[in-house]
């Protein structure tokens, strides 16, 4: 919905108010997301070299878990590429470890092409919530502006995340070049999702024919919950055989909106906005790469960084009042 039901009279509405019931463990999970401590096991020490190639061409000297790891820690510390360089290598040497540092040019490269693995599905079906956020391009374009004060607007692509429901991991992400609109990416989100999907919520962007039968070809079984416009009207079936959209406006009828939002469980869509706003605040909000692929690599890297600070601790809330 563009709009919060009764916006003009939410101010009366007193917001909920809850604790964290967990606090020393979500406590210490989150000093623990910004520790320095790096360690290498045996397995990563002997895989950090590539292995030896069979097929014709140049030999590789790293391995894709030394490029995924230099490229993750350049995430979580916002660093350029010649500073990823300097960390990694100042890592090695205090670890003693008699290891080969992968230089700029070389991550740049190697990042046209890295496999990132995507988050294992479980097998019970999850509870998808969408939403989507734009990350401006870094690069000459902020320069231009600060030195010559251009008004040449600034370029940025657009972000589709989907969010697990019950354990506020990011499983799938989308990136499209800003007049991608949100209903479109449907397809695309369900694809990179491993496993069976239990419900797709979305804003009133995904008010539309085409997401219901995207949804409904990848999970016939699956409940989607978007809000109809405010000029939706009933299908020509909706008394003899509803459509999901129907049974919406049907709640809708006899409960409004607000009515519709608790009954569905609507307001759990809330999840997937904190994760636009977690992206925003430890990874940033703009692109540090400039071609598409490395763009895709970096998200793809951005993305299994914020999943395993969840997995360091997790707030358990509970309402007060």
């Amino acid at each position: 919905m563009p709009f919060k039901a009764h916006q003009d009279r939410r101010h009366r509405i007193p917001k909920q108010r809850h604790r964290v019931a967990n606090w020393p463990a979500y406590e210490a999970g989150l000093r623990a997301r910004g520790s320095l401590i790096v360690w290498f096991s045996e397995a990563a020490i002997e895989a950090w070299r590539a292995a030896p190639r069979t097929t014709r061409g140049g030999q590789p000297r790293y391995s894709a878990l030394a490029i995924e790891t230099a490229l993750t820690l350049r995430a979580v510390f916002r660093l350029a590429l010649r500073q990823t360089e300097g960390l990694i290598g100042s890592l090695l040497r205090l670890l003693g470890l008699d290891l080969a540092v992968p230089d700029h040019t070389t991550l740049s490269r190697r990042a046209e092409t890295l496999e990132v693995p995507r988050p294992h599905g479980g097998r019970e079906p999850v509870h998808l919530l969408v939403d989507s956020t734009g990350l401006r391009l870094c690069g000459p374009g902020e320069w231009l502006v600060e030195k010559h004060g251009t008004r040449r607007r600034r370029s940025w692509r657009k972000l589709h995340l989907a969010t697990d429901a019950d354990t506020g991991q990011i499983v799938a992400s989308v990136l499209t070049d800003r007049d991608a609109d949100d209903g479109s990416q449907t397809g695309p989100l369900l694809e990179r999702v491993a496993g069976p999907v239990a419900s797709f919520t979305g804003d009133g962007a995904f008010d539309r024919d085409d997401v219901y039968a995207e949804v409904a070809a990848r999970h016939p079984d699956a409940d989607v919950i978007v809000p109809p416009r405010s000029s939706a009207v009933p299908s020509g079936t909706a008394e003899i055989n509803p459509t999901r959209r129907d049974r919406h406006l049907q709640v809708i009828a006899e409960r409004g909106r607000v009515g519709w939002q608790r009954t569905s469980g609507y307001n759990w869509r809330a999840l997937v906005e904190a994760d636009v706003s977690r992206w925003k605040r430890v990874i940033g909000d703009g692109l540090r790469s400039q071609s598409k692929e490395r763009q895709t690599t970096e998200v793809a890297i951005a993305m299994n960084a914020l999943n395993r600070m969840l997995d360091l601790g997790r707030p358990e809330y509970v309402r007060i009042a």
